[in-house]
């Protein structure tokens, strides 16, 4: 893997990590409309980042569909 592909890579992980991080808490004063949008940010950099190792690590996608897959049982 080169530099440039390795640096996207984490800035993409950096990216969702942080969104993950910042999850609404659903106290008793949570508001719908925070909790929808940090879940729309999640979404699409969770997307960015599965179509970036897709990309870029093609050989992996068998293992990582059974790791899925035993994940969702």
């Amino acid at each position: 893997m080169d530099k440039k592909t390795t640096l996207q890579l984490a800035e993409l992980m950096r990216q969702l990590v942080s969104d993950v991080q910042g999850a609404p808490y659903p106290g008793n004063n949570f508001e719908p409309e925070l909790y929808t949008i940090w879940y729309e940010h999640v979404q699409r950099n969770a997307q960015n980042c599965f179509e970036f190792l897709d990309a870029n690590f093609p050989a992996d996608k068998k293992e990582f569909n059974e790791t899925l897959k035993k994940m969702f049982k």
